[in-house]
C-alpha cells in the first residue's frame, strides 16, 4: 500500500517559498513505520509553473496527482482553512478519473467541519481530525481495504452512507517520538527559494505543536485539543544545526505558535543554541510567541542564542476588547506591552506586531488606542525597528467567532480575506464558497456595516507601511497637533491626500526635517547600497569601499527631536543641523533588512560635500568611509549615529 500525501495549492508567496513542515514530519514518521510514502506540495508546483494559475488549477492538479497514482495508492490531501475549497475541487476530479482510489482529508482546514465534509462530498472517504502520525500508522497497519472503524480521530462514511465519527485521539504525549523531516521526499529548499528569489533562506522547523489558549478568532488551540508540546531542546537545536548543510538555508523559522510558554524548555533550547553559536555551528532563527511569555530573562537568552525576529499577536491595545476575544495578558497593561516590544528591539530582536481591527465590542476609543499603540511602537523601537501587521477578522469554522457568527458572515467584495490570501481565486473554488458559506467562512467578515469594514481595510492596507517608513515624522505630527493616529488617518482618508502632503501642510520645521530625513533613508535603500568600488592591490586583495551618502541640511536637529520623542517630553525648539545618510558596509541587519546610517556632521563639512555634490550634479557622491570619518573627526566629530532598518514586512496571520 502506498500513501500519496499532497499539500493543497495556494498562491501565497510566503507559503510556497518554504516546504510544509508538518508534511515533512508526517512523511518521516510513516516511512519509519513501514508505510511507502510519497509527498507532493502543490503550492510549490503552482509557484514553479508546473500547475497553471486560473480556473484550470483544480483540473491540472488532479491530472498531476493522477500521474503519481498506481494500484493500491491511497490519496491524502492536507488542508488549511484557505485551501479547503481547492482541495475539494481537486478531490472531485480525482474521484471522477480514478473512482477506486481512497481519498482522505486532514490538516487544520477540517477543524469543526469534518462531519459536514463527509456528509456533503461523496468524493471523500474519510476526514482525519487532529494529529496524523499515530492515527495513520494504525490505519495502514490494518492493511487493505481501509478499515476506519475503531481508529480514533477519523470521521468516515460507512457502506450505508451514514457518517461515523470515531472517538477523539489524544495527541502524542512526547514530541521526542516524532521522526526527522523527510526532506528527500520534496524538492530541495534551494528550488523553493528560486521561485520567489527569497534571500533570507528561511527554513521552517516543526519545533512544537499546539496551544493551551482558546482565542475567539483562532482555531489552533481547539485543533490541538488545548495542549502544547515542544520538541526536546537538544534535539531541536540539533535539527537547526543540521540545516547548515542544506543549500539555500540561512535562517530557521520555528513554527510553534507559543515559543516560551514552557519557559524552562525555551531557556534550555537557548543555551543549546548559544553553545552551537559560539562554535560557529548555529543558524539564526525566528519564532512566534505571546508577549506575556517574553520576560527580560528569556529575551536576553533568545538574543544570545541567535534569535533575530519574533511574531507576537497583540490583537488590540484595549484590554476590554482582548478580554472579549479571550486574549488576555494577565496584569500587563498596554504600557507594559509596549515596554516589552521596546526591550525586544533594543536587544536586536525585531518584533512583528500582529493586531486585529474590528473585533466584537471594539468602539472608536478602542480602535484609537490600538492605532496609537502601533504608532508608538514604530517610533520607539529605534534601531531594531518594529514591523506592523494589521488584519480584519475572518470567523473561521472551528473557532469561537466562527461558531457564533460564521452562519451570518459573508465576504465583502474588494476586501481580500486575511486568513485566505492567495486562495479561493478560481471559479471552482468560488462556486464552492458560494454554495457552502457555513464551511468557508474564512472568506467572510463578521456581520456589520460594510462601510466600517472598508474603513478598517483601508487602515490595514495603508497604515503599517506608513508607520514603518515615517515613524518619527508621524510621531512628531501627533505630538505637535495633539491628535491621535486615528484622527490623522481619518483626515487623510476623507481628504484623499498622502501622508507626505499632510506632513507638509503642518508647516513646521521639525516635521519638515524629519520627513526629509526619512525620505532620504528610503532613497538610500532604493539606491541598492552599499555601493562598492573594488580595487586590487599588488597582492590581488580587494581594497576600497565607496559610500554614496546624501547630505542633508535640515531645519531641525533630528537627533534631539528623536530623543524627545523617545522620552515623551516636549519637542525642542528647531535648530538647524547637518547630516549624512548612507548604507553602511554591512548593509544588512540580522533579519535581512537593509540598514541605513545617519551621521551628524558640522556645517563646514556639509558645505564642502554639498559643493562637491553640486559640481557632480547629483545629490549623492562617492566617499571612502575612512576619509569621511577622518574629516568628521577634524571638524566636530561624529556626534550622532542613528541606524535604522528599511521596513521589510512579511505576510502574517492573526493566529498567535
Amino acid at each position: 500500500m502506498r500513501f500519496l500525501v499532497c499539500s493543497a495549492p495556494h498562491a501565497d508567496t510566503f507559503g510556497y517559498s518554504m516546504p510544509p513542515p508538518g508534511l515533512l514530519r508526517l512523511g518521516g514518521f510513516l516511512r519509519s513505520r513501514g508505510v511507502e510514502v510519497l509527498l507532493e506540495d502543490l503550492a510549490y508546483r503552482l509557484g514553479a509553473g508546473d500547475l497553471p494559475e486560473g480556473d484550470g488549477l483544480a483540473d491540472a492538479a488532479a491530472a498531476w496527482i493522477g500521474r503519481r497514482l498506481t494500484p493500491g495508492t491511497v490519496l491524502g490531501l492536507s488542508t488549511m482553512g484557505a485551501t479547503l475549497p481547492v482541495a475539494l475541487a481537486i478531490a472531485e476530479r480525482v474521484r471522477d478519473a480514478h473512482p477506486g482510489v481512497p481519498i482522505l482529508f486532514g490538516g487544520p482546514g477540517v477543524q469543526g467541519v469534518d462531519e459536514a465534509l463527509v456528509a456533503r462530498f461523496e468524493c471523500l472517504d474519510a476526514v482525519l481530525r487532529g494529529e496524523g502520525e499515530t492515527a495513520l500508522a494504525e490505519l495502514f497497519a490494518k492493511g487493505t481495504p481501509l478499515a476506519f472503524e475503531g481508529v480514533e480521530g477519523f470521521t468516515w462514511r460507512d457502506e450505508h452512507g451514514r457518517v461515523r465519527r470515531e472517538a477523539e485521539r489524544a495527541p502524542m504525549g512526547d514530541l521526542g517520538d516524532v521522526e526527522a523531516p523527510a526532506w528527500d521526499l520534496l524538492p530541495p529548499l534551494a528550488a523553493y527559494k528560486s521561485i520567489t528569489g527569497a534571500e533570507d533562506g528561511l527554513v521552517p522547523v516543526d519545533s512544537g505543536r499546539g496551544c493551551a489558549y482558546d482565542c475567539s478568532f483562532c482555531t489552533i488551540g481547539r485543533y490541538w485539543k488545548r495542549r502544547s508540546r515542544t520538541l526536546p531542546a537538544a534535539r531541536l537545536a540539533d535539527e537547526i544545526e543540521a540545516l547548515r548543510e542544506m543549500p539555500g538555508a540561512r535562517q530557521a523559522y520555528l513554527c510553534h505558535d507559543i515559543f516560551g510558554a514552557d519557559k524552562r524548555h525555551a531557556l534550555a533550547f537557548c543555551r543549546e543554541m548559544e553553545e552551537r553559536r559560539a562554535a560557529g555551528r548555529a543558524l539564526p532563527f525566528e519564532v512566534r510567541a505571546r508577549l506575556d511569555h517574553l520576560d527580560d530573562e528569556l529575551v536576553l537568552a533568545m538574543r544570545d542564542a541567535g534569535c533575530y525576529r519574533v511574531l507576537v499577536g497583540i490583537e488590540s491595545a484595549s484590554a476590554r476588547v482582548r478580554t472579549a476575544a479571550n486574549k488576555e495578558f494577565g496584569q500587563l497593561t498596554s504600557t507594559a506591552l509596549l515596554r516589552r516590544v521596546r526591550f525586544l528591539a533594543d536587544h536586536g530582536i525585531t518584533p512583528i506586531l500582529s493586531l486585529i481591527l474590528g473585533l466584537p465590542g471594539e468602539e472608536r476609543a478602542d480602535l484609537a488606542e490600538t492605532l496609537d499603540f502601533v504608532a508608538d511602537a514604530a517610533h520607539q523601537t529605534g534601531a531594531g525597528g518594529a514591523q506592523i501587521s494589521l488584519h480584519l477578522v475572518n470567523p473561521q469554522p472551528g473557532c469561537g467567532l466562527g461558531e457564533e457568527h460564521g452562519a451570518a458572515s459573508r465576504p465583502v467584495d474588494g476586501i481580500p480575506p486575511d486568513m485566505a490570501l492567495g486562495a479561493g481565486l478560481t471559479l471552482p473554488e468560488r462556486e464552492l464558497i458560494a454554495a457552502h458559506p457555513d464551511l468557508f467562512s474564512s472568506w467572510a467578515l463578521l456581520p456589520g456595516d460594510e462601510e466600517t469594514h472598508r474603513f478598517h481595510h483601508a487602515i490595514a492596507r495603508e497604515l503599517p507601511e506608513l508607520l514603518m517608513r515615517y515613524p518619527q515624522t508621524h510621531a512628531a505630527l501627533r505630538a505637535l497637533s495633539g491628535r491621535s493616529t486615528l484622527d490623522l488617518f481619518e483626515e487623510r482618508h476623507a481628504q484623499r491626500f498622502s501622508f507626505e502632503a499632510q506632513a507638509r501642510l503642518a508647516c513646521h520645521p521639525t516635521v519638515d526635517a524629519l520627513l526629509a530625513w526619512e525620505q532620504a533613508k528610503v532613497r538610500a535603500v532604493a539606491r541598492g547600497g552599499p555601493w562598492r568600488r573594488l580595487e586590487l592591490s599588488d597582492a590581488g586583495e580587494e581594497l576600497a569601499v565607496d559610500l554614496f551618502p546624501e547630505v542633508l541640511a535640515l531645519p531641525a536637529d533630528i537627533g534631539q527631536v528623536q530623543e524627545a520623542l523617545q522620552l515623551g517630553v516636549p519637542l525642542p525648539a528647531p535648530e538647524p543641523a547637518h547630516f549624512l545618510v548612507s548604507v553602511p558596509r554591512t548593509g544588512r541587519g540580522a533579519s535581512g533588512q537593509t540598514l541605513v546610517t545617519t551621521t551628524r556632521i558640522s556645517a563646514g563639512l556639509a558645505d564642502v560635500l554639498l559643493m562637491l555634490a553640486r559640481a557632480a550634479d547629483t545629490r549623492t557622491l562617492p566617499i571612502e568611509r575612512d576619509l569621511l570619518d577622518h574629516l568628521a573627526a577634524l571638524e566636530d566629530g561624529t556626534l550622532l549615529t542613528l541606524d535604522a532598518p528599511c521596513p521589510t514586512p512579511r505576510a502574517t496571520s492573526p493566529s498567535t
